[in-house]
């Protein structure tokens, strides 16, 4: 459910076709990503020392617990109570009950299972789900701040500064992955916290082969500091300028342990807890 991740094949694969010959890891050359001009390395710098400095760069683990609001034509549905459980670099668990319904879904790099209380199966995740919670890693303000996109050979640079309001206004970094996707992040020009993420993606149509290029932005609120940490609490999602979700925080807890056992697909049912 998080607001964060990253791989890059498309590279690979052509690093690969460019060579006589195959090599391992150890012989291919590594190549430092570009260095940061000054002005984006301050505005990074600025959103980590805000939200928290050495303690926001030390967290492990995030336990959040909250209501998940789904919005259909831009009109709020029934919220979801939810506990989410976050492992960085990319372990996640979240679970939702709605109408005395259970649903748990857990990712783990490059798998996942699912439990549906509805239907009451337990499987694994299909590949567009894998997919779809690689790229909300990809896109979090994590990512960015905590550097996990430069082993991917993504750039980043300085994108301009923004109105968001009056007498305000957001410094805009935007991050390039050498597929071409980019991200663009947007923190207060005076407290430096993380406001908007804003990155265009193309999918199919529902009932058809063809495709639309789509719109997307977090709106990132009510910041609330916990533990020595500044997060938001309240994330908006919207697609094309329609509200499509909403994700409201109750608590956040920090570097809680969080045992393997709770990632791990479970024998059946049964063995869920």
């Amino acid at each position: 459910m998080n607001n964060k991740t990253p791989f890059n094949f498309a590279l690979g694969l052509l690093i690969v076709l460019a060579l006589p010959f195959p090599v391992s890891a150890q012989d291919r050359p590594v190549t430092a990503p570009p260095a940061v001009d000054a002005k984006t390395e301050a505005v990074v710098n600025h959103a980590i020392d805000v939200l928290g400095g050495s303690n926001y760069l030390n967290v492990k683990t995030t336990v959040g617990r909250g209501f998940f609001t789904a919005f259909q034509d831009g009109k709020s549905q029934l919220p979801a109570r939810f506990v989410d459980y976050i492992a960085y670099p990319d372990h996640e668990r979240t679970e939702f009950v709605s109408l005395g319904i259970r649903v748990v879904q857990t990712n783990t790099g490059e798998t996942g299972w699912v439990f549906d209380g509805a239907t009451k199966t337990l499987s694994d995740m299909k590949a567009p789900q894998v997919a779809e919670f690689k790229h909300s890693m990809r896109t979090s303000v994590e990512n960015l701040l905590r550097g996990w996109w430069k082993k991917d050979g993504a750039t980043l640079s300085y994108a301009g500064r923004r109105e968001a309001g009056v007498g305000k206004r957001n410094e805009t970094v935007r991050l390039t992955y050498p597929d071409g996707f980019w991200i663009e992040y947007e923190f207060g020009a005076k407290d430096g916290l993380p406001a908007k993420v804003i990155y265009k993606r193309t999918r199919k149509k529902a009932d058809s082969d063809e495709t639309v290029e789509l719109s997307e932005e977090d709106r990132l609120g009510k910041p609330i500091t916990v533990q020595g940490i500044t997060a938001p609490w309240v994330v908006d999602h919207y697609i094309n300028g329609v509200q499509t979700s909403r994700i409201s925080y109750e608590t956040l807890e920090y570097n809680q342990p969080l045992p393997d056992s709770l990632f791990a697909k479970p024998a059946n049912i049964k063995a869920l807890k």
